[in-house]
């Protein structure tokens, strides 16, 4: 077993590939928003990022980013139970490319607790997932627009232009920054279907040791 297992490691291994490509496609069949290498990839980077702004370590930094980018993986299964199913499956990939269980275990355990619906945050890797996952809101997972019409969720994706996490370690603060427009679905619908995400933000900033707050089109919301 290895410490030196790395996000570039995991992004290049064949079958973690080959899972989130089937993981999105399965999806997309049946009228998600994109969920594939490109919120896989934003969410890894969010994550690290998230971490490194707040002072935790580089290698604390990694598995968190390592996590982002395996979370969503057990959408090959089935949408529902994905964070359960995801953790197992990232288990038999981690140790296939050689990481110490250690870290492992502290990755699957965050990817089973991404949802809104699971425990709590419980380590800082899992609070930087939960944190990227929750503010990745943009109208580039929007795959069928003519959906907007139709789909809450489609609809609030695709009216959101702009979407970015603030970290202020001065101020002890984490803002999600959205920038809506009005035009295509309004801030009711926003919070109709992502009020417990931005709930499960705010307890993910409190694990770092910071306030989260919700800015949609320069207004405070949460």
């Amino acid at each position: 077993m290895s410490t030196n297992v790395t996000l570039e490691t995991v992004k290049n291994d064949p079958q973690v590939q080959a899972y989130i490509r089937r993981a999105d496609q399965n999806l997309e069949v049946v009228g998600y928003t994109e969920h594939g290498p490109r919120h896989c990839g934003l969410v890894a980077k969010v994550a690290r990022r998230t971490l490194l702004e707040l002072c935790l370590t580089e290698r604390e930094a990694e598995l968190s980013a390592i996590a982002g980018y395996l979370h969503d993986i057990g959408n090959v299964f089935n949408r529902i139970n994905h964070p359960y199913t995801g953790a197992v499956l990232a288990h038999s990939l981690l140790r296939d490319v050689g990481m110490e269980l250690d870290e492992i275990t502290t990755i699957v355990a965050a990817i089973g607790n991404h949802d809104d619906d699971g425990w709590e945050p419980i380590s800082s890797i899992s609070a930087g997932l939960i944190l990227a996952d929750k503010s990745d809101v943009h109208k580039s997972r929007v795959r069928n627009p003519d959906m907007i019409k139709f789909d809450i969720h489609d609809r609030v994706n695709y009216a959101v232009n702009k979407s970015f996490l603030k970290i202020d370690k001065e101020h002890k603060t984490i803002t999600l920054a959205l920038t809506i427009d009005l035009e295509i679905s309004s801030v009711m619908e926003y919070f109709e279907i992502f009020l417990n995400r931005m709930l499960y933000c705010k307890r993910a900033a409190n694990f770092l040791g910071t306030q989260f707050s919700l800015v949609v089109n320069e207004n405070e919301l949460l």
